[in-house]
Parts: structure tokens; sequence; C-alpha cells
């Protein structure tokens, strides 16, 4: 995968601020979910089914690239397609998804914004035109996506990189934000426990206590917004409107478990 979604602030799973952590080793390496593992273990799967869509095309596997006159810039596609030579045309994406949420009609280029800079990054690296994106969505479901190579694009993130990796050479650390995964990453640096007050600006405390009093209103209301939906629901599976989803009902012995907002709403934030 890249890492470099995070530091455009895309990514869903990491952020600038855990990212730069973990660059400079102060947090542990990001332990591999079962997300990620099934992910892998569905790569060669993928792959083989475009070969088999496409049998006029070669493709390869990748080792890791480096952009030429900037070894810092890195990719590792999963699969390279190939010309007559053995050079690089395009490139191949294998993904899995358990729902089809964040992606668009096939064909095109609509998929999860972080996996578009990463076929956007490694274009750039390999000096290629196109990448090519495979998913296997809900186990069953193929479809096929692509990607076309953008160099303002490409600029922006080099030098969005540039910028992440001096902050990291200047032991500046990023500004923290409302990303999940900052806020895990500062729970994990403090070891131990000191029974000592410490003073904090009258600033935070009201904007903690604003955000709580928001939080709080905003539980009821939601709480409130999920039993209308639920009781629209009934025994449906997914709350719709104009077509697009709203959010999805889970059921355990025959009873709602959980109502889950729709997947593009929680990225949206």
């Amino acid at each position: 995968g890249c890492v470099f979604a995070a530091v455009l602030g895309l990514s869903p799973y990491e952020s600038r601020f855990s990212l730069w952590h973990r660059k400079k080793g102060l947090i542990a390496p990001v332990e591999e979910t079962d997300v990620m593992y099934w992910g892998k273990r569905h790569e060669p799967t993928i792959c083989d089914e475009f070969a088999r869509q496409h049998p006029g095309w070669e493709m390869r596997t990748a080792p890791t690239y480096a952009a030429a006159g900037r070894s810092w810039q890195i990719a590792n596609p999963d699969r390279l397609i190939v010309d007559d030579f053995g050079d690089p045309i395009a490139l191949l994406e294998a993904k899995t998804s358990r729902d089809d949420e964040g992606w668009g009609e096939e064909g095109s280029g609509d998929i999860p914004v972080h996996y578009r800079a990463q076929c956007l990054w490694y274009c750039d690296v390999l000096g290629v035109d196109r990448c090519h994106v495979a998913v296997l969505i809900a186990g069953c479901e193929y479809r096929e996506y692509e990607i076309t190579a953008d160099d303002d694009e490409a600029y922006m993130m080099r030098a969005a990189a540039q910028a992440f990796m001096r902050t990291l050479a200047a032991d500046e650390r990023p500004p923290i934000d409302g990303h999940n995964a900052t806020y895990q990453t500062i729970r994990e640096l403090p070891d131990g426990l000191d029974d000592v007050d410490e003073e904090i600006e009258t600033a935070l405390r009201d904007r903690f206590h604003q955000a709580q009093d928001a939080y709080w209103l905003a539980e009821d209301e939601l709480t409130a917004c999920k039993g209308l939906l639920l009781d629209a629901i009934g025994t449906g599976r997914r709350a719709v409107c104009e077509r697009q989803r709203v959010a999805t009902r889970t059921v355990r012995d025959g009873k709602t478990y959980q109502l889950l907002p729709a997947r593009t709403r929680r990225n949206a934030r």
C-alpha cells in the first residue's frame, strides 16, 4: 500500500500526526488487521481475474521502485502491464471492499480518494500514464476502474511529501487534528502515570467544554434520528434517499444489532 494519502490528509486509517510519529519511531508500526490480511490473500486471485479479462496484455509482478532522481519517492505496485520489450506501460492495483460505497460506475476513475492518490503516486514514480484498479466487492462482485496520470497533481503531491520530510528532519511535529489515528497516537505516547495536576490554558478548557456540550446535544439528536431511521426501515436492510445509501441495518438473532451510516459520509468528515 501507499502511506502517502496520510501526508495529504486523505487516509481513513492514518493521519499526518500518526504517520510522523511512526516515521520517527515514537510509536509502533501499523499492525496487520483482518482487512489487510484478507486483502493480501485475495490479491493474486484478483490479479488473475484481471489477466483473464485481458488475455492480450502481458503482466508481471513488481518489485519496489524509486523515481529517477528521487530515491525517497517509492512505489510498490501489485502488477506491471508491460510492452513487447518488457517495459511498464501501465499498472494494476488489486483491492477488496466489503461494499460498493465510494466506488462509482465501473470503467470510470471514481474510486475512494486515498486509493486514487496511491495510483497517481505510483504512476508518477514509474512514469506511466495509467493505473488500472481491479476490486472485489463483498467477495463476489468484480469491477475495474482506470486512473489517468496527472502532472499537476503529481507535482503537488511531491511538494507535499518534501514538506512532510522537512518536518521530520526539523523535528517539527504536525498539529493535532481530529483524526482518530491522531488521538490514538497521543494515547500511546505517554508512559506511566504521575499523580500531579497539570495547568492548562483557559482557551483549551473553554474549547473542550464547548465541544463536549455540542457533542452531548448532537448525541441526543443522532439517537433520535437513528430511531426514526430504524422505524422507517422496518425489517429492511438499507435506508436510501434519491438512490443514495444513507444507512445500513445489521441484524443478529433476528433483532437489529447496529445502524451504520454510509461509509461515504464517514469518509467525508
